[in-house]
């Protein structure tokens, strides 16, 4: 969700038929450099949550047909069986697993059977996500937890149980799918903002520490993206604010996927797709960038000392 109109031809990044090729990193930039494209050859494991549909379903597309070994995990038992058969129609490596990321136990014993069987992700991509519009004052508090509990708890779960084994691998990507609601609030969506920010700033977190173990962190703040929670959320939507909050043409998931996997590629921190989301992404990230690079230079010389 986010109020933002987009020109999916001008984010910054080549348009998408021209082929990739390795960026020098800016002077002061936070990543290590893209991932080599070496280490794709040999079906790599690729986590992706919400993977039934919309820009999950598009990254798993993405990193299929990179190379990974991708695994779908999902709520929906029909929905994910429907995006298995489609990916696997394509010929790409493709594993399906029921899972609600809420479930930390669950979430664990997961992640711990795929990395058993295929090896530490490559990639781990977090989409699941739920949004349920409504003013503060008048929705019900349980709506709220379960944005927080999805889309912020959900993220650290699966996060948390694949990264001590792309640590011990020393090499890997995450890729956190927050929102360009969670750059600014949105009158309406608070539980969706406050989840989407909470996002943002654990990928803020994590850039740093994990850039230690050889993990780069991208987080996606896209905007409105035309998927079936878009449509739910359409419906929902507080009258007073739907020519503000759905003033932008909704972006494809493909667009997004393929913006935020190539971010990533490129050692990127923020995905944001269309020249004004990006804007307003680089004004807020440039002081983060700063304290995050003086955080990092000093756990890179208490590492040494």
């Amino acid at each position: 969700m986010q109020a933002v109109r987009v020109d999916p031809t001008a984010d910054g990044l080549p348009p998408a038929g021209e082929p990739l090729s390795p960026a020098p990193l800016a002077p002061g930039s936070l990543a290590r450099g893209p991932l080599a494209r070496g280490s794709l050859a040999r079906q790599p494991l690729a986590i992706v949550t919400g993977g039934s549909s919309g820009i999950g379903l598009a990254a798993a597309r993405e990193l299929g047909r990179k190379g990974c070994r991708v695994a779908l995990l999902a709520r929906d038992p029909a929905r994910l069986a429907a995006a298995e058969a489609r990916l696997a129609g394509e010929e790409l490596s493709v594993i399906a697993r029921p899972l609600d990321v809420r479930d930390r136990s669950a979430t664990e014993a997961m992640v711990a059977d795929l990395i058993a069987h295929e090896g530490p992700p490559l990639w781990v991509v977090t989409a699941a996500g739920i949004v349920e519009p409504g003013f503060f004052l008048e929705q019900d508090a349980a709506r709220m937890e379960e944005q927080v509990a999805t889309n912020l708890l959900g993220t650290f779960h699966v996060v948390r149980a694949a990264a001590p084994a792309m640590a011990a691998a020393g090499r890997g990507h995450v890729v956190l799918v927050s929102s360009g609601a969670g750059l600014f609030g949105v009158a309406g969506y608070s539980g969706y903002c406050a989840s989407k920010f909470a996002v943002r700033g654990l990928g803020e977190v994590l850039r740093i520490e994990l850039a230690q173990a050889g993990i780069q962190v991208t987080v996606a703040v896209p905007p409105d993206t035309d998927t079936p929670q878009l449509a739910y959320e359409a419906r929902l939507r507080p009258g007073v604010i739907a020519a503000f909050a759905g003033a932008g043409r909704p972006l494809s998931p493909e667009v997004v996927a393929r913006h935020m996997i190539r971010s990533a590629e490129r050692g990127r921190f923020l995905s944001a797709p269309g020249w004004r989301l990006g804007a307003i992404a680089r004004l807020q990230g440039f002081l983060s960038d700063r304290l995050a690079s003086t955080q990092m230079r000093r756990l890179r010389r208490a590492v040494k000392s």
